[in-house]
């Protein structure tokens, strides 16, 4: 069972883990462990709220395919149920991510203040490179 929220959270056979062999480096182990976890989770078949369905299938990000079916791969450590752990973390913290509401932004002007400021070092700098010229006589 994976909490999501204190009302929402997600049962053991929605998620799919299955034990793969680590890329990278050789070692004395390498051909023979599968320490690597891949974890598979479909945002259509889930018991997740509408809502959340909604804005996962929306967000833009590489592990979802195109069929909306969440792809992790957690290598990162030397043993199983780290790597186990890692790719539920990482999935819990994707459906939250995706459930927060953006400020939206709304452009302002500058102040007067702020333009007079800008104003005056452009003339700063301008006489500057003026005095650096070649003198005429």
């Amino acid at each position: 069972m994976l909490e999501i929220s204190n009302t929402v959270s997600l049962a053991d056979w929605e998620i799919e883990l299955t034990g793969i062999r680590a890329t990278g480096n050789g070692g004395q182990r390498v051909n023979k462990v599968e320490t690597a976890i891949h974890l598979r989770f479909d945002i259509k078949r889930s018991s997740l709220p509408a809502i959340y369905k909604e804005k996962l299938l929306k967000l833009s990000d590489s592990r979802i395919s195109g069929d909306g079916i969440i792809i992790i791969k957690a290598q990162s450590f030397r043993t199983q149920s780290m790597n186990k752990d890692d790719a539920l973390k990482r999935l819990r913290e994707l459906i939250i991510s995706a459930m927060v509401v953006k400020k939206t932004r709304r452009p302002t002007k500058p102040t007067k203040g702020s333009n007079l400021r800008r104003l005056d070092s452009k003339k700063r700098a301008s006489s500057n490179k003026a005095l650096r010229r070649k003198v005429d006589h």
